[in-house]
């Protein structure tokens, strides 16, 4: 009889990292039973068409009964209401997990909702597209992409230890990282060019002197990968700015001083001050190619060409 690492894992979200998550689960066979709960009777629906999970649910306590894992993969608005729902209907030692993509003030707000029977340990899967869904999941997500799990106060190593395995099992690389620090980096990297994504596309769409069609007929690259960032989820990423304020804010202090700067050099026409900064990002993209985070191929590996 085959041995999983976990004889039950529950999924709470079943959007793109639920349902990938689901499928990756099936695929490396680490867990002996899945469940799966969507608050929405369409994505429900969806999930036992596309077969993600072992037994889909209408209810949260029935998913999570006798689960050793569960995960979390929902808005981190919605935490605070799932963790008060489940909290008197797991087992003793359950790992309780996230996939959140801001964790001090996330962390705060469970910890004081669950008892010490539960360990609840921390992740963020730095994977994802634009697209969202339970159809929009895939198996290979994860592969060669980071996962950051952040341990708290109270964690036991074996605990911590199997979550490691656990991602590392669905093909991640694994960095342990303090709850802030995770922000303050995820700040800079992540949230901040988001933010910027969607302020460039309600500005373009807000010129009055360029019309919408021309923004859609004429939009180079650069600005198409803006589009496709801007196009991300809407509740997900308010939800991110609001439990990251802090850094969020410190880091758009910093962005805002930098463009101030870029703006002086441009209006005096300081072409050297702006072939340095040119040279210096320039070497930076270089150096995130070598890591292997992205490709060098022509038009960023696109499939197809846009004509």
């Amino acid at each position: 009889m085959k041995k999983y690492l976990f004889k039950q894992i529950s999924i709470i979200g079943l959007g793109l990292i639920g349902s990938s998550l689901a499928l990756s689960i099936k695929k490396n066979k680490l867990a002996g039973k899945t469940l799966g709960y969507a608050k929405s009777s369409n994505t429900r629906k969806k999930a036992k068409k596309l077969k993600l999970v072992d037994v889909v649910s209408d209810s949260l306590s029935k998913c999570v009964k006798d689960s050793d894992l569960i995960l979390i993969c929902t808005p981190l608005s919605t935490y605070s209401k799932i963790i008060k729902s489940i909290r008197m209907h797991v087992k003793k030692g359950v790992i309780i997990s996230d996939v959140g993509s801001a964790k001090e003030k996330s962390i705060k707000q469970i910890e004081c909702l669950l008892d010490k029977k539960v360990q609840f340990i921390p992740a963020h899967p730095i994977a994802g597209t634009e697209k969202s869904g339970p159809d929009s999941g895939f198996a290979e997500l994860f592969i060669n992409r980071w996962c950051i799990i952040t341990p708290i106060t109270g964690n036991s190593k074996k605990s911590v230890n199997k979550i490691k395995l656990f991602w590392k099992s669905l093909g991640s690389k694994i960095e342990l990282m303090s709850p802030e620090r995770h922000d303050k980096v995820m700040a800079i990297t992540s949230h901040l060019p988001h933010l910027i994504a969607y302020n460039i596309v309600s500005t373009a769409a807000d010129l009055e002197d360029v019309t919408k069609s021309d923004i859609i007929k004429y939009s180079a690259s650069g600005f198409r990968d803006f589009t496709r960032i801007a196009s991300s989820d809407p509740t997900m990423w308010r939800d991110i700015f609001l439990n990251n304020k802090e850094a969020v804010l410190e880091m758009i202090g910093r962005f805002s001083e930098d463009l101030s700067a870029l703006q002086k050099a441009v209006r005096w026409d300081d072409g050297e001050r702006l072939f340095k900064l040119f040279s210096r990002t320039k070497k930076i993209r270089e150096k995130i190619i070598t890591a292997g985070q992205d490709t060098d191929a022509a038009d960023f590996g696109r499939s197809k060409r846009i004509k």
